[in-house]
């Protein structure tokens, strides 16, 4: 009966969901890895809502750009507005947060990612970044004679702050579900470990 295999597809997700609890999921790392996309789909595969914070920040900004917030404003004040945002978003309830490549440096943002959710890191190489984002002309830091070198100086900048990161998952030229699909069964073994760690028999056989 094509309805009995139903319940074994959705398991995954629904292990996931009953793991995270109040807990959301925010996707981290360089412009161009594909947090909307992987994100948006991660969203729908959980049946949770999805968020993308430049998004909200737009919003808030009576619908200004983020371009436009970094010529108007400076970039000290767009990160402090990203911050305020991400963390009304995971006040609230659990969602799928793709964040700005930037947001994950400030402290004060991992120290409420770590308390509110389960951080995955899409870590792509140089080459596939600027592959990405040589298609678009909305990266403020990109605006510079040499987009290659600074894409170079914040991946050594940025990246062993990203390795603070619950979760690794290598973004690369595969298909999205693919992606998506490492996503989900390397948050379940996560969440699973977790749940592990935690149960009273293994805590009883450790004081032993």
């Amino acid at each position: 009966m094509p309805d009995a295999a139903l319940p074994i597809q959705a398991a995954p997700e629904a292990e996931i969901l009953s793991a995270l609890g109040t807990r959301s999921i925010v996707l981290v790392g360089m412009m161009g890895v594909g947090k909307s996309t992987i994100g948006r789909r991660m969203a729908a595969r959980l049946k949770l809502p999805f968020v993308d914070a430049d998004t909200e920040i737009e919003i808030a900004h009576a619908g200004m750009t983020i371009p436009e917030i970094f010529e108007r404003h400076g970039e000290p004040y767009f990160r402090d507005g990203e911050a305020r945002v991400i963390a009304r978003l995971l006040d609230g309830e659990p969602i799928v947060l793709a964040t700005g490549g930037g947001a994950f440096m400030r402290e004060e943002t991992r120290n409420r990612i770590a308390a509110k959710a389960v951080s995955i890191w899409l870590k792509a190489d140089p080459d596939v970044i600027m592959r990405r984002v040589r298609r678009r002309a909305d990266r403020p830091l990109l605006q510079t004679a040499d987009p290659e070198g600074t894409v170079t100086r914040l991946l050594t900048e940025r990246e062993p702050i990203y390795g603070h990161a619950d979760l690794t998952i290598a973004s690369r030229d595969v298909p999205h579900d693919k992606i998506v699909e490492e996503c989900i069964e390397t948050l379940r073994a996560h969440l699973r470990g977790e749940q592990a760690a935690q149960s009273p028999a293994d805590v009883a056989s450790a004081v032993r």
